[in-house]
């Protein structure tokens, strides 16, 4: 039997707009995406906001590190197209009570943000999501404080690199699967990153997977539909 694979739009809708920007998640919703992939780091003030770099200058017009600029600060920059970089609340406004699995990755592997997991935790308790957000880093102990906090969420550890026995790893660390570079073939939930080659794509749609990320969510969409029906 074939599992039809959930695909995410990593970090919103790349292709058509920039990246980790509301227009580009409400033009994916507005197309009904199966789920979104954004990463969440925290600004100089404690807010929690949606950019995948450390630093501004590959996606905006500014410079320096995010960490150094409170959100009033940070509004002075902008992504592609005029977008301003968006708040987590903002982005959880534009979901709303939609139909869309959430995945936020903890940007934490490069600057550590001390805390940002319970204030993320705390700021999606204020939203009624139509489902659980699965939570995702490279660093476990980012997701282990979000363990001790809230500890029956969903919690994958994301990896460049083959993970040696993955089950008992993902059972040792109470996770609930592994966000991978490269389809292991393991007997635990995988989501496959960052897929925009469609023979891949094809492939791992053939195969057990729970997911890919792309930046190509409506090419991809219709080659899994084309899979499906081969099937």
């Amino acid at each position: 039997m074939t599992i039809k694979t959930a695909i995410f739009g990593h970090r919103g809708y790349p292709a058509r707009f920039p990246e980790n920007s509301l227009v580009g998640f409400s033009y994916a919703l507005d197309h009904h995406i199966d789920g979104l992939e954004f990463d969440v780091q925290l600004t100089k003030d404690r807010v929690p906001v949606i950019l995948h770099d450390a630093t501004l200058e590959r996606t905006s017009d500014g410079t320096g590190w995010l960490k150094q600029y409170t959100l009033a600060e940070l509004r002075r920059f902008h992504l592609a197209r005029g977008e301003a970089i968006p708040t987590l609340v903002e982005l959880l406004e534009l979901v709303g009570q939609r139909d869309v699995q959430l995945n936020l990755e903890f940007k934490t592997n490069q600057v550590r943000y001390p805390g940002i997991e319970k204030i993320v935790l705390e700021t999606l308790r204020d939203f009624s999501l139509a489902r659980p957000v699965i939570f995702s880093s490279f660093r476990l102990a980012s997701l282990r404080a979000c363990q001790s906090l809230a500890p029956d969420e969903s919690y994958c550890w994301l990896a460049d690199h083959p993970v040696v026995n993955a089950a008992a790893f993902v059972a040792n660390q109470h996770l609930s699967g592994l966000h991978l570079r490269h389809y292991q073939h393991a007997a635990v939930t995988e989501r496959i990153w960052t897929v925009d080659d469609p023979r891949l794509a094809c492939e791992l749609f053939a195969q057990p997977v729970a997911g890919i990320f792309t930046d190509d969510f409506m090419t991809m969409r219709r080659l899994r539909d084309r899979v499906l029906q081969v099937k």
